[in-house]
């Protein structure tokens, strides 16, 4: 079943969800004096993964309730490494003041010596980060415009089975072409919109205490075009919708259910696999490394496997469309929470 919202408010007075779907657009306004839940267990986030064949650089900004967090990673796909870096912010409880709608809002926060802005501007958004201790003292910094056009995007609000006041609203914005800067140490990467495209993984809800999630995105060119995809599961009860869409040229083209085959042993020592219910996403993806953190605090626990490497396979649009995919550079994910 996919369910598709219409518009309007996201919870209702008792603090759950008036419509669980999927859409293209920000449809449901979220509101976080609506929710009826513990703050504790109130999860905001803004992630943004910009891609290019031989680099990636990931931006978190994240309000988890009891515990907040500011990360920059930087991964060499050429090398084969990731470096993680982070500080975190004990019970910000909603002070860190995530905005309310992906479409407006402005991110800026300085903590641990990590400075993180991320800003809406005419056509787009802006990222400028520095973090002076990145990588024991090499140093991270730089400044980055994503354009932004009006696009297709995945939208889905998902309810958690027997939580009645726990839910997941996401939104996916993939093929945003990227342009500026990265220092990293004395050395300068740019990055050019012909080739660097980002995603924006906009979260907010209430979870669970214990959950593990699969996710996997691609942002960048097929034949010349701009094309990637969300796909995903484990963020709860997916029945009335999948987050699962391809993008080209800024048109979304929606998907049933894809399930990922993960090998066996280490995540970025054999293949992945991926196949779909409705035989529209049948994919190979090949590791080059695994950005792996783990934290845990006492009963909380974050144990994350978010690989990078390459897609390759078959793809087809809603009207048929065959697109054969070869060398797709992205990244898919498993990630254990207790939180």
């Amino acid at each position: 079943m996919q369910h598709r919202m219409g518009p309007g408010d996201l919870l209702d007075n008792a603090g759950q969800l008036i419509e669980r779907g999927w859409a293209t657009a920000e449809v449901r306004r979220y509101d976080r004096r609506a929710i009826r839940a513990s703050s504790w267990r109130i999860k905001e986030w803004d992630y943004y993964c910009i891609l290019t064949d031989d680099h990636a650089l990931a931006l978190t900004v994240a309000d988890n309730g009891y515990l907040g967090f500011l990360g920059l990673s930087w991964i060499d796909l050429k090398a084969g490494t990731a470096v993680n870096h982070g500080a975190v912010r004990p019970f910000p409880f909603g002070r860190m003041g995530m905005p309310a709608s992906a479409n407006s809002g402005d991110v800026d926060q300085h903590h641990g010596g990590i400075d993180l802005s991320f800003r809406h501007e005419a056509g787009g958004r802006r990222l400028a980060f520095a973090a002076p201790g990145f990588d024991r003292g090499k140093g991270l910094s730089g400044e980055i415009a994503l354009a932004q056009p009006d696009e297709d995007r995945m939208a889905i609000a998902t309810p958690f089975p027997d939580a009645p006041r726990a839910f997941y609203y996401n939104q996916k914005l993939n093929c945003l072409p990227a342009s500026g800067h990265a220092q990293l140490g004395s050395q300068r990467i740019e990055f050019t919109p012909d080739r660097a495209f980002a995603v924006l993984d906009w979260g907010r809800g209430v979870w669970t205490w214990d959950n593990t999630w699969y996710w996997g995105s691609a942002s960048g060119l097929h034949q010349g075009r701009r094309f990637g995809f969300n796909i995903g599961y484990g963020f709860g009860d997916t029945s009335a919708a999948s987050e699962n869409m391809l993008f080209l040229d800024g048109k979304a083209h929606k998907l049933a259910e894809v399930t990922f085959h993960l090998p066996d042993g280490p995540l970025d020592r054999a293949d992945w696999r991926f196949t779909s219910s409705d035989g529209r996403f049948e994919m190979t993806f090949t590791p080059i490394v695994d950005r792996h953190d783990r934290v845990a605090i006492g009963p909380f626990l974050t144990d994350q496997h978010q690989v990078f490497g390459r897609f390759a396979g078959r793809a087809v649009l809603d009207d048929g469309t065959v697109l054969n995919i070869e060398g797709l550079t992205g990244f898919a994910e498993q990630v254990h929470n207790r939180w």
